[in-house]
């Protein structure tokens, strides 16, 4: 359904990230900002599944080209 348009490196990043914000979640439970940090979803799923909408839109891919 979806073509991977996300590189291992790029994919990689996003979790670590998404990692990193939801982690603030839990580190700091009493901060105004606590709930911002719970958009650290969205870059570990896009991780996960290899796939961004956003780079779909825009025509971006960081996938290697396979060569034949």
């Amino acid at each position: 359904m979806f073509t991977t348009n996300e590189g291992t490196i790029d994919r990689t990043l996003r979790v670590v990230a998404g990692l990193v914000l939801l982690s603030l979640f839990f580190l700091y439970p009493d901060a105004s900002w606590r709930y911002w940090t719970l958009i650290g979803i969205v870059p570990i799923a896009t991780g996960l599944i290899g796939w961004c909408p956003l780079y779909t839109v825009l025509g971006l891919s960081t996938c290697p080209v396979k060569r034949s």
